[in-house]
Order: C-alpha cells, then sequence, then structure tokens
C-alpha cells in the first residue's frame, strides 16, 4: 500500500499524537507498556530469520529484538511518518540498517512483498499496537497472513485489569483515552477466531493480574 492510499485521517491523527511525543514516548512508555521484553525474549527467531514488527513506532522493539537475535533480519512499518523518522534514526543509531528496512503502511491492509519484497515472515509481531488501530482485527489477521509455515504471530497489548482494583481500571482507561488509546475487550476471541481460520494453535496468558495479555499464534 503507497502513503497515498493510507487513510489520512487515522494516519493524519497519529502524526498529530506523535509529532512531539516521540521524542519522549520511549522514556515515559517503559512505566506501563509492560511485558514488551518479555514479548521479545519469546521471539525465539531462527538462524537468519526474518520478523517483521506491524506498528513498529520509534524502533525501540526493533533494536532489542536485533540485540538479541544478531542474525535476525528485521522489517517494520507503521502508519505515522513521525514515528518512522525517529525509528530510522535509532536504526541508523544502532548500526543495524544494513539489516532493517522500514515502510509506512496501514497495519489493516499492506502488501509486504511492494513494501519489502519479503511476502513471508517467521515471525510477526504486535507490541501495544492493536488498542490504536481502527478495524485492528484485521491487523490480526494480516499478520497471520504473512507467516511461514511454522511461524508464529505475538501480541502484547493491555488486558482488562480483571484482578486489579476497579478504581485502577477506571483510572487507567481514563488516561488512555488521552493518547486514543482503547484496550480492545475481544481480543481473546479474535485471536481464537482469526487463528482457527488460519490453522494456527493459540497461547494466551495474563500478565500483572490482566494488566497486559500476552498471546502466542503458531501456524
Amino acid at each position: 500500500m503507497s502513503t497515498r492510499d493510507l487513510p489520512a485521517n487515522h494516519a493524519d491523527l497519529m502524526d498529530g499524537v506523535y509529532r512531539w511525543q516521540r521524542h519522549i514516548y520511549d522514556l515515559t512508555r517503559k512505566y506501563y507498556l509492560l511485558g514488551r521484553d518479555r514479548l521479545i525474549a519469546g521471539l525465539d527467531i531462527p538462524a537468519n530469520g526474518s520478523v517483521l514488527e506491524l506498528g513498529c513506532g520509534t524502533g525501540r522493539n526493533l533494536v532489542l529484538t536485533a540485540q538479541r537475535y544478531p542474525n535476525a533480519r528485521l522489517y517494520g512499518l507503521d502508519i505515522s511518518a513521525e514515528m518512522l523518522v525517529t525509528a530510522q534514526a535509532a536504526i541508523t543509531r544502532e548500526g543495524i540498517a544494513g539489516r532493517t528496512r522500514l515502510a509506512r503502511a496501514d497495519a489493516t491492509d499492506f502488501d509486504a512483498q511492494a513494501l519489502f519484497d519479503v511476502a513471508r515472515f517467521d515471525r510477526v509481531f504486535v507490541s501495544y499496537s492493536l488498542s490504536m488501530i481502527p478495524g485492528w482485527e484485521k491487523t490480526v489477521a494480516a499478520g497471520l497472513a504473512v507467516l511461514t509455515p511454522g511461524g508464529s504471530l505475538h501480541v502484547v497489548d493491555f488486558g482488562q485489569q480483571e484482578r486489579l482494583p476497579g478504581w485502577f481500571r477506571s483510572l487507567l482507561r481514563t488516561w488512555l483515552r488521552k493518547f486514543h488509546v482503547t484496550p480492545r475487550d475481544s481480543l481473546r476471541e479474535v485471536l481464537e477466531s482469526e487463528s482457527a481460520k488460519a490453522g494456527a494453535s493459540l497461547s494466551f496468558e495474563r500478565l500483572y493480574r490482566g494488566y497486559a495479555w500476552l498471546a502466542v499464534a503458531r501456524r
């Protein structure tokens, strides 16, 4: 999908939200985007394998993935041009530009072959992006569709805080709405449904008393 085909309203919204926030994003989000490093540790990318991040943001996760898996080939897409500026700078600074490619695209509808000249990936992951993407269910289906046989889709995002006090959940959701973030109540059901369609098995885990949900779908 070319940038001309991107859904302008959401792309513009994300650029507006992150035009300035991208400079402090990683410093602030480390305190409440929990489970990201656990996702990366569980990728278990095969030697010389490929990994795609949907909604790569500042490139923080791609950099850590590159450090943990020094032979992996890395790809990332994001709808925000502003975030991609920061991501490209991080990738260049860390010396991994030679094995990392970025593209601006909509995570719900993208053509990996056109964007990266790669049609399938050993690993695909989505970290705290589904809660910001309109039509996020399509992102789950799209991620599963570009997996190699034996590949896996990894997802971490806000859960329902089901074992935390009600006041905490209320305050958290009020805060998240300021950043156009909505925890997906039906995340597990959608993952189960899309995994079944793709012939993938699903493992699902609640982290930190339900603060976050971590899931892996394996083809």
